[in-house]
């Protein structure tokens, strides 16, 4: 398949989106008062950033996310100048926002700071949980129906958001037809296992504390016992980690010869969006899903913000050293 075909659609639901705004600072001193380029806004929130990421590469792709309040506003005129085709569900509540501090003199040490989405109403809920099943549902293009290849839930939730939002999330994809791959954290991850996700892509740190298991390979197959089909973890400098519940007894490592410098921001989401576009393309190949999640990876670690990857991504699946164990 390619980027023209009308089914290999990735859609992307961000349930907490945020005004994205990366400081990028030589040297920082705690306590004292720094004067700091101008910084840099874009809309965000993890399956913004998928969907960014995609729509970059030439992919089709639909975001869907909430906005609201003054902050809503910059975030509506950013995703629009983007040219990213977007669903956005107005609400009350302001748009949160999202600050990255990027030290350059400390070899890129990234400091984030997330403020807490504020809470939706009913009637809110349930205008999100209808533009998702339109998006499923297909839209209508000059050349057909572009139906999706892939469902993917990022991020957060709101305060007092459903306990079974992306379990929910995961049955409206499968009753549709197409995988769900989704990436949070906490009892997000154990949740969306046990409902049968297709790929779930949590961080070394927030897959031991989901499953409150030491070992990290024991704490992904944790998760495939309560049955998702597939993990992705990112590990850092040793790369990513891929896990199939069809190979419960081997699992795939994927790393660069050496590491990069850079802002791993968005490195996370980057992979999420590799993977996206593979499940999209009917790519179930757990080698070949990992060598793009990686390489794609650590593209968006050389970039400034999230949700942009180099394009030096093809040089680096090249020269991954991706191994069996």
């Amino acid at each position: 398949m390619n980027n023209s075909d009308l089914n290999n659609l990735v859609l992307t639901l961000t349930p907490n989106p945020a005004v994205d705004v990366t400081y990028t600072v030589d040297g920082v001193e705690l306590g004292s008062s720094h004067r700091v380029p101008t910084p840099l806004y874009r809309a965000g929130g993890k399956g913004l950033n998928v969907s960014r990421v995609a729509h970059q590469l030439g992919f089709p792709t639909l975001a869907i996310a909430t906005v609201g309040g003054l902050s809503g506003e910059r975030f509506r005129a950013d995703l629009a100048s983007s040219g990213i085709p977007h669903h956005l569900v107005p609400v009350a509540a302001a748009t949160r926002s999202s600050i990255a501090l990027v030290d350059t003199a400390a070899d890129y040490c990234t400091s984030i700071f997330n403020e807490s989405g504020p809470a939706l109403t009913a009637q809110e809920w349930q205008r999100l949980a209808a533009a998702v099943v339109d998006g499923l549902a297909g839209s209508q293009t000059s050349t057909g129906v572009r139906k999706p290849g892939v469902l993917v839930g990022s991020g957060s939730l709101p305060e007092a958001a459903p306990d079974d939002f992306y379990p929910a999330l995961v049955a409206l994809a499968h009753a549709a037809g197409v995988p769900a791959i989704i990436d949070t954290s906490g009892s997000g991850i154990v949740a969306a296992a046990k409902a049968g996700a297709d790929l779930l892509k949590p961080n070394n740190h927030e897959l031991m504390e989901a499953v409150a298991e030491k070992d990290l390979v024991s704490a992904a197959r944790k998760l495939m016992d309560f049955g998702a089909k597939r993990v992705l973890v990112s590990v850092g400098e040793e790369g990513m980690l891929a896990f199939s519940a069809e190979s419960p007894g081997t699992f795939l490592q994927a790393k660069l010869p050496a590491p990069l410098s850079g802002n791993p921001t968005g490195a996370g989401d980057a992979a999420v969006s590799a993977a996206a576009v593979a499940l999209a393309q009917g790519v179930l190949d757990l080698r070949e899903i990992l060598r793009r999640a990686t390489s794609w990876s650590a593209a968006a670690v050389l970039m400034p913000g999230a949700g942009e990857i180099s394009p030096r991504y093809a040089e680096l699946a090249d020269q991954l050293i991706i191994t069996e164990h």
